[in-house]
């Protein structure tokens, strides 16, 4: 019997962040509480940029940006926003799309599973992902339910299951 494997990724859907993104920017012109404030969002690539008059305002675009995210099945997890900060006349703040799983966070998830999993599971990491193999599936299941009950600050996602 072949071992069973699955896949340990993070990664964003582009046209879900895209279509949140614009929808967002929809809101955003036609609710009255930002008519007058230049508040506006820019999205190029994994980075978006807030704009507004003042630091509350520009964090109140985030709050619409994150409600867009969610309602588009994008988890919190894996926006990384920073601090507002004064650009000229106006605030801005910068917010990332995580994608990939970092080589810290690899290293994080491949301890767990030695320490916690099933001791027939295996796990490698590959690039920006992690591999996860077994004789057993109903391991590799145990597995996925100690990825998802871990306190991880990453938005895991599990495929290739076979």
């Amino acid at each position: 019997m072949a071992d069973s494997s699955f896949d340990v990724v993070s990664k964003v859907d582009p046209m879900e962040a895209e279509n949140a993104v614009n929808q967002a920017r929809k809101e955003i012109e036609q609710r009255y509480d930002f008519k007058g404030i230049g508040a506006r969002i820019d999205h190029s690539g994994e980075t978006i940029t807030l704009h507004a008059s003042s630091e509350e305002r520009v964090k109140a675009v985030l709050d619409v940006l994150q409600s867009k995210l969610v309602k588009r099945g994008i988890s919190l997890k894996s926006l990384d926003a920073g601090e507002p900060f004064a650009s000229g006349k106006e605030y801005r703040l910068e917010a990332k799309l995580k994608n990939g799983i970092d080589s810290d966070q690899a290293k994080r998830i491949n301890k767990l599973i030695r320490d916690e999993a099933p001791k027939t599971v295996k796990s490698q990491i590959q690039g920006d992902e992690l591999r996860v193999t077994s004789k057993s599936r109903d391991d590799l299941q145990a597995t996925i339910a100690l990825l998802k009950r871990a306190d991880l600050d990453l938005d895991l996602q599990f495929v290739n299951f076979r």
